[in-house]
């Protein structure tokens, strides 16, 4: 079980990757995008961009080198 960031159900996050925008749901336990549920904002910028990339950083949630 991974810990959601944000506590807030129902609290969107929109990033526009290459011309597109992308917005996930933040749910209880998880995130939604796209109408399927990911257990990390890491997947989802893995699906998004088709490489690996930190989520949070990725959403803008976290500065590069801060400690989480």
């Amino acid at each position: 079980f991974r810990r959601v960031l944000f506590r807030s159900a129902g609290t969107r996050l929109i990033r526009e990757y290459q011309g597109i925008e992308h917005c996930v749901t933040v749910g209880d336990e998880g995130y939604e995008y796209q109408g399927r549920p990911y257990k990390s904002l890491s997947a989802i910028a893995r699906a998004i961009t088709g490489t690996r990339w930190n989520g949070p950083l990725f959403f803008g949630i976290r500065r590069p080198g801060a400690q989480p």
